[in-house]
């Protein structure tokens, strides 16, 4: 697939979809300055977020990158070198960490969030990436889109472009799913499955033609997929085959998580929530998690130390009550 001759036809995706986010942004000088510091940024467009010790980092436009040591109560923006748009992070540890966006730019930090530095910057290329994943401290990988995959084996300070697959379709999300096996959900149906720690990748069958915005491993060989119009799929062998969990939504989700042993929350956009109580077997609404009434598109949720549930997304980051 050619990226100039499809490349304006995907940037109408929708504004808020966790990974695939083609704003009519410009590239190049303008994303190279610092971000700016914002009042609202805790209520701006926020795509990304993960725990850092007792801290948790989140991601979003023009560069913002927000660190909270309470839970989500109150923020401090960090020192961020680029206003592209971020779209992903990942924390090793509470010091270490990566972030990912638009202009193929990936920033490291080492004190928790609160810095940021370049490793990475192709804005020529015009080819966001979408998504990071690190093993440990030195080997990690980053997709994105048209086929978009960059190695590094000396903790993202060099970083080397591979091809898994001969189409170029968009590289969503890269999730782990034990100890050696990761999965990457993809454009147009694609789900790749690597069994050795990411040398080497195999396209799985698909059930679905529609793009995938996310996958959520519940062990080696259990995992979910999330997509388009409301598409959920459960494997219970790696991908090899799958079965479809009805969701009575047609609201694009955008991923799951594990909140506590028997409840998983699944987001969407529209302001979807959705729970499931028996592995991702079957979803419902519930009392607890509520679609909220904004509708308005939820990125990601993640688990607070206390219980609770914060959500990121159009609004910003937005804390839930804690769980039973």
């Amino acid at each position: 697939m050619n990226p100039a001759a499809s490349g304006i036809l995907r940037r109408l995706s929708p504004r808020i979809l966790p990974a695939l986010v083609f704003c009519l942004l410009p590239f190049g000088a303008a994303n190279a300055q610092p971000a700016v510091e914002a009042r609202l940024a805790p209520k701006s467009l926020l795509l990304d977020g993960a725990s850092a010790g007792a801290r948790l980092v989140v991601v979003g436009e023009r560069g913002h990158v927000l660190v909270s040591a309470d839970g989500g109560v109150s923020w401090k923006q960090a020192r961020v070198p680029v206003r592209a748009l971020l779209t992903a992070v990942h924390m090793h540890d509470a010091r270490i960490g990566w972030a990912v966006g638009h202009d193929a730019v990936i920033l490291r930090t080492e004190d928790g969030g609160l810095t940021w530095r370049v490793a990475h910057h192709a804005p020529e290329e015009e080819r966001p990436l979408l998504d990071i994943w690190f093993r440990d401290e030195r080997v990690g990988f980053a997709v994105g889109a048209y086929g978009y995959f960059l190695a590094t084996s000396d903790g993202g300070r060099t970083w080397k472009p591979r091809t898994i697959d001969k189409d170029d379709f968009h590289l969503n999300a890269i999730v782990p799913a034990g100890p050696s096996r990761l999965f990457i959900a993809g454009e147009a149906g694609a789900i790749y499955r690597s069994d050795d720690g990411g040398g080497a990748w195999r396209k799985l069958p698909s059930p679905y033609t529609g793009s995938w915005f996310s996958a959520l491993p519940l062990d080696a060989d259990r995992l979910l997929l999330l997509g388009l119009r409301g598409s959920m799929f459960r494997s219970e062998n790696g991908g090899e085959s799958w079965t479809q969990v009805s969701t009575r939504t047609k609201a694009t989700l955008t991923g799951a998580l594990l909140v506590k042993p028997g409840l998983l929350l699944v987001t969407g956009l529209e302001g979807a929530l959705l729970v499931s109580r028996d592995g991702g077997r079957s979803v419902s609404t519930d009392a607890v998690f509520r679609p909220l009434t904004s509708r308005l598109g939820i990125s990601k949720a993640l688990a607070l130390s206390g219980g609770g549930v914060l959500l990121l997304g159009e609004f910003g980051a937005k804390r839930l009550p804690g769980t039973r």
